[in-house]
């Protein structure tokens, strides 16, 4: 019955008929169960008291509940949220260390997943109907020019925020050792922390973008009347590096036990350039392996054809005579 089936369907509409067919009904479905899953509008904020968590984040809320920016996104809010505060940390944690601080760019993110990865799937598909579709195509064809695209577009946001976020962590790395040596000389001139803090931002916004606009965030936040340890604390998740967090524990620690945060910041800011000097000769040590196995890889071949060369063709032509 099935392959009667399919025989009918390949005389009246080709060999791309069964894959025509089963689009069509790929479609159908998702437009039946589109009004379905907008009928019944789960709210996540259910989905949380109901995992029993008691306390939901004040930001959290904001972020699922804002009606005030983007009607259009709104509409589509189901499908363009995560379904658990877990999933929504992840993201917007993730975004926020890529420099994404938007209060709709968790959506926007899942707008663009969602986009691409549709987008490119009927791209695809189109291509592959007009011209490779044919009586020699076989199934990895199809999957690679109708699959493949959609997965590509599906994963390629997610690509782009993993290198923006390893691209400022990088910077981050490389420009606190001198935002450190900047603060200290801040504050051993008199200004306090917070000071010393906007200070800084300023100074350093022409070569470590990322950075200043962290210490910017902290400079607000504290204006805001937020408690200075957890601003720190912040900060120190929002980058996602090492030496912040470490820098972040030392500020808590003096604050805590009274001690000079003068003193704190040059010792932590000596213990940084060390660090930095320390990279700088990792690299550097690197460097020569690296050099050799480029060296071997682009000298050694050339040099056994010129050497080795001559002699195959001579052994050749000997061959040849009967010799």
């Amino acid at each position: 019955m099935i392959e009667t089936l399919n025989t009918m369907i390949t005389d009246m509409l080709g060999p791309a008929g069964p894959l025509m067919v089963v689009a069509g009904l790929a479609f159908l479905l998702i437009v039946a169960a589109i009004p379905l899953m907008l009928a019944g509008k789960p709210d996540p904020m259910d989905k949380l008291a109901k995992s029993g968590r008691d306390r939901v984040d004040a930001e959290t809320k904001a972020i699922l509940r804002d009606k005030r920016k983007n009607a259009k996104l709104n509409k589509y809010a189901q499908y363009l949220e995560p379904k658990s505060a877990e999933e929504l940390g992840e993201v917007r944690m993730k975004l926020l260390q890529a420099g994404y601080r938007t209060r709709d760019a968790v959506r926007l993110y899942y707008l663009a997943q969602m986009v691409l990865g549709l987008g490119l799937l009927v791209a695809g598909l189109t291509y592959y109907l007009m011209f490779i579709d044919g009586p020699e195509s076989t199934m990895q064809q199809k999957l690679m020019y109708i699959i493949l695209p959609g997965a590509l577009g599906y994963l390629a946001p997610k690509y782009w925020i993993t290198k923006r976020v390893e691209e400022r962590k990088k910077q981050i790395e490389e420009g606190f050792p001198d935002a450190l040596d900047m603060m200290l000389v801040c504050v051993e001139a008199g200004q306090s922390l917070d000071q010393s803090i906007v200070r800084v931002s300023k100074e350093i916004r022409a070569s470590y973008a990322a950075l200043a606009d962290e210490f910017e965030i902290i400079s607000h936040e504290m204006k805001a009347g937020k408690d200075k340890a957890s601003v720190l604390n912040d900060m120190g998740e929002r980058c996602g590096v090492a030496d912040v967090s470490s820098f972040v524990t030392v500020l808590n620690q003096a604050s805590t036990f009274g001690t000079s945060i003068a003193d704190a910041l040059r010792i932590y800011a000596s213990e940084m350039r060390d660090k930095r000097v320390m990279r700088a000769e990792e690299k550097a040590n690197k460097l020569p392996t690296k050099m050799t196995l480029t060296t071997m890889m682009l000298t050694v071949p050339p040099l056994l054809i010129i050497l080795v060369g001559p002699s195959v063709v001579n052994i050749t032509k000997l061959g040849s005579l009967g010799f």
